[in-house]
């Protein structure tokens, strides 16, 4: 996992993402979850492709629901991208580096 990537939770989510002055791409996964799994080394590239421009943040719903309830995850791998405190794209479901690569260049 690349050291890139932020991981997040319920403590600190407003901080690192609310108020964030960049835009931040957010997956909410689960370690049990496949398809979160082959995203990752995706998300590991938009992190790096990105640098200094978007955000790349992770939250485990496992052990934050209240983050989870909030955005209504209800399955995953979810992300969400927010900019200036608010989602801009919503993504349900494994896609490819290029489609989310797309979704981060709209926000921008």
């Amino acid at each position: 996992m690349s050291e890139k990537i932020l991981h997040v939770g319920d403590a600190d989510f407003d901080a690192a993402v609310l108020q964030s002055s960049e835009p931040v791409l957010v997956d909410f996964w689960a370690e049990w979850c496949g398809p979160c799994k082959m995203i990752a080394p995706a998300l590991d590239e938009l992190a790096a492709t990105y640098e200094g421009k978007v955000k790349i943040a992770k939250v485990n719903v496992d052990h934050n629901r209240n983050t989870a309830m909030k955005y209504h995850v209800r399955s995953i791998p979810m992300l969400l991208l927010f900019k200036n405190g608010q989602v801009q794209a919503t993504q349900i479901g494994a896609v490819g580096k290029a489609q989310l690569s797309q979704m981060i260049d709209k926000a921008l």
